[in-house]
């Protein structure tokens, strides 16, 4: 089986969840600079040229390793491929669609994908068209979800470890070395982080999205619907309200188009904070490095 390491030439087998209104360089840096892999969040992507300007900015604050993550039912793939493979970068997770769709294009470029899904099945079927590896999320992990019904990450990466030969990367419910230890302990080769890496010192969330997450309690998260889809959001006392009245339609209220406004100002009115049920083990702001440091330690 390959090594996970090896493929993302990193020092530690830690991959930053990618969140589309979280395309900071200097975040992504930060994050191959402490030894993990900084992701670029592409998957909504429609500009070429913003990409670009994205690749270069990281380049320019780092000379490690970073990825980016794409959506296989993002049109312009066949445009943002061929321009990460120029850029070096070697290797990419994919979502949302069927990765028979494009791995072919991908290896084509000499390039490796991770597919992130949410069940055995897909795994099994992820690994017979051609993914890498596989990260599985748990149903405790954040941002959005299945409709369906979803094992936690302490019984989806077993299960899915049996039963691929590709490496596995654990992802959902994991902020510190006693998440990181465990992942391993499941049989995944490594992490994948988003909602501690949320609330760190170089994060461009808003401060009031990081004071959520900070304060979140235990049963302080939740899944909604958002379109056709769930996602897990952090359920304030505010949106408790909301959702107790009865005049609040929530199927009309929150709408995916509006995600990435709502993150970027903070207006969790049009969009609530996305965020794991491990938030409730986060309790302080800190820099990156710190974050990766006590993981591995």
């Amino acid at each position: 089986m390959t090594n996970l390491n090896e493929m993302l030439q990193t020092k530690y087998p830690i991959i930053q969840g990618p969140i589309g209104a979280m395309n900071s360089p200097e975040l992504i840096a930060a994050i191959s600079n402490a030894g993990g892999f900084g992701m670029l969040a592409l998957g909504f992507s429609s500009n070429i040229e913003e990409i670009k300007r994205l690749i270069l900015e990281v380049k320019k604050l780092t000379d490690k390793p970073f990825g980016a993550n794409i959506m296989i039912i993002n049109p312009l793939n066949e445009q943002i491929l061929p321009l990460l493979a120029e850029s070096g970068i070697k290797t990419v997770t994919t979502s949302v669609g069927f990765p028979g769709k494009i791995y072919p294009l991908l290896h084509d470029l000499g390039m490796k994908g991770l597919h992130v899904l949410l069940s055995v099945k897909h795994a099994v079927s992820a690994e017979k068209a051609g993914a890498d590896g596989i990260i599985a999320a748990g149903a405790e992990a954040g941002g959005l979800r299945s409709t369906g019904s979803e094992s936690s990450t302490m019984v989806l990466v077993p299960m899915i470890a049996d039963s691929v030969n590709i490496p596995v990367i654990a992802a959902g419910g994991i902020a510190d070395s006693r998440g990181y230890r465990a992942a391993l302990a499941l049989g995944a080769q490594g992490v994948q982080i988003g909602t501690r890496f949320l609330a760190c010192t170089e994060s461009p969330a808003q401060q009031r999205w990081k004071d959520q997450i900070v304060n979140c309690e235990d049963g302080g998260t939740d899944l909604l619907p958002v379109d056709y889809l769930m996602m897990r959001a952090i359920i304030t006392p505010e949106l408790r309200e909301r959702l107790n009245s009865p005049d609040f339609d929530i199927k009309k209220e929150f709408k995916l188009a509006n995600a990435s406004k709502a993150w970027e100002s903070a207006d969790f009115d049009l969009v609530p904070a996305g965020a794991g049920q491990v938030s409730a083990l986060i309790h302080d702001i800190k820099p990156v490095k710190d974050i990766i440091d006590e993981m591995v330690r």
